[in-house]
């Protein structure tokens, strides 16, 4: 299954979204408190790395796929957005990346 996804850009950006789907609820459930309530900032900085790293390959991603595949602006703008919000790119990928 995977190694299908891997050969399309479109299946690309689905693993990507994904991944960074969870390191996002990652980051906002379990980095974050334990950097404001139990003193551990070293967990914001790791998780947050990887976070960052993901959403700009999702963005690269995003870009490829939406020209590849003629998207119009509204749906790319939208799966834009769907990487600000917490569980948003798991409503992408069953709204718009299944093609």
């Amino acid at each position: 299954m995977i190694s299908d996804l891997v050969k399309s850009a479109l299946g690309r950006l689905r693993i990507v979204a994904f991944i960074e789907g969870i390191s996002y609820l990652v980051l906002l459930g379990i980095a974050m408190p334990l950097k404001y309530l139990a003193g551990i900032p070293q967990a914001v900085r790791v998780v947050g790395m990887a976070h960052g790293v993901l959403f700009v390959l999702f963005v690269i991603l995003l870009i490829q796929v939406a020209i590849e595949r003629n998207w119009s602006f509204k749906k790319s703008i939208y799966s834009f957005i769907s990487s600000l919000v917490p569980f948003g790119t798991f409503y992408a990928d069953a709204r718009w990346f299944r093609n």
